[in-house]
C-alpha cells in the first residue's frame, strides 16, 4: 500500500499529463493508494467552491483510508524527538503520514525530500509510466 502525500495530490489533479498523475492512476486502478486524514485537509482547504469540495471528497474517500490514533500521535511525536535530537526539524504533518505509513507498513509517495530523513520509512518511487 502506498500513501500518496498532497504534493503528488496536486498534479494529480492539476497536471494531467504528469507523471504524478499517471503513476497515481496506475496505483489507484491497482487498489494501491491510501488516503489520510491530514492530506484530505490538505486538499480540501484549496477548494475554491462548496462544488469542487464534493467531487474532492468524494473521489477521495472512496480510497482506502486510515485513521490516526492515540498510538499514531505517540509514534509521530516519537519520531519528531528522535528527530530532532539529530537537529532535524520537519512538518507535523508529514510527521504524522510517517508515522501512519510505518504504523500500516505501507510506502509513501511524495516530492518532498525530507521524508528520505525519517529512519525505516520506504519510499515509493514510480517505474516509467
Amino acid at each position: 500500500m502506498v500513501i500518496a502525500d498532497t504534493s503528488v495530490w496536486i498534479p494529480f489533479f492539476n497536471r494531467p499529463d504528469s507523471q504524478e498523475k499517471a503513476a497515481l492512476d496506475l496505483l489507484i486502478d491497482a487498489d494501491e493508494v491510501v488516503l489520510v486524514g491530514v492530506v484530505l485537509a490538505e486538499l480540501l482547504q484549496g477548494c475554491r467552491t462548496p462544488t469542487e469540495r464534493t467531487v474532492l471528497s468524494d473521489a477521495l474517500l472512496a480510497l482506502r483510508y486510515y485513521e490516526v490514533t492515540s498510538s499514531t500521535w505517540m509514534r509521530t511525536g516519537d519520531l519528531s524527538a528522535h528527530l530532532l535530537r539529530k537537529g532535524v526539524t520537519l512538518p507535523l504533518s508529514d510527521l504524522l503520514i510517517a508515522a501512519l505509513a510505518l504504523e500500516h507498513d505501507c510506502r509513501v509517495y511524495s516530492l518532498d525530500a525530507h521524508f528520505k530523513k525519517i529512519p525505516g520509512l520506504h519510499l515509493y518511487t514510480p517505474t516509467s509510466v
